[in-house]
């Protein structure tokens, strides 16, 4: 599949999860901001997410999320890579940045590389290793939303 007809296929599960009719759940799809720099995690993070009912934004680097946080008031929870060549930050200098400027939107840290040291998460992060099971990053996403609910 090409990342078009990703996005494409992404879209139209996103779209068909936003149903108005009276069939239409009550409570809206959680909106969470995916940062990653590698495109196969990004696009199977994403297919998680979006199969879990979360309305996925993607960002290839901190610089990106942080564009999108300004012009997207709707992003309900923030799920950040650690390593991430492009831009000008890594995930941990994102996630603190984002807690001081946002501080209603919850943070959710994963890495491969290792966990983080005792200054490199801001207060009430949460972190989970790479690789994880998917079940286990859409029940700890899920927990992040409703404990800052």
């Amino acid at each position: 599949m090409t990342s078009d007809q990703h996005r494409h296929d992404q879209a139209s599960r996103q779209e068909a999860s936003r149903q108005d009719g009276p069939d239409a759940p009550c409570d809206a799809a959680p909106v969470v901001l995916l940062v990653e720099d590698d495109g196969l995690l990004l696009m199977e993070a994403a297919d998680t997410l979006a199969e879990a009912g979360f309305t996925v934004l993607e960002a290839p680097h901190a610089d990106q999320a942080l564009k999108v946080l300004e012009s997207r008031p709707d992003v309900e929870v923030l799920m950040t890579d650690v390593d991430m060549p492009l831009g000008s930050m890594n995930g941990f200098a994102l996630a603190r940045l984002v807690s001081r400027r946002w501080p209603r939107i919850p943070v959710l840290v994963v890495s491969g590389m290792g966990s983080p040291g005792p200054h490199d998460m801001p207060p009430g992060a949460r972190f989970i290793p790479k690789p994880y099971a998917p079940s286990a990053l859409v029940r700890t996403l899920h927990d992040t939303v409703r404990r800052a609910a």
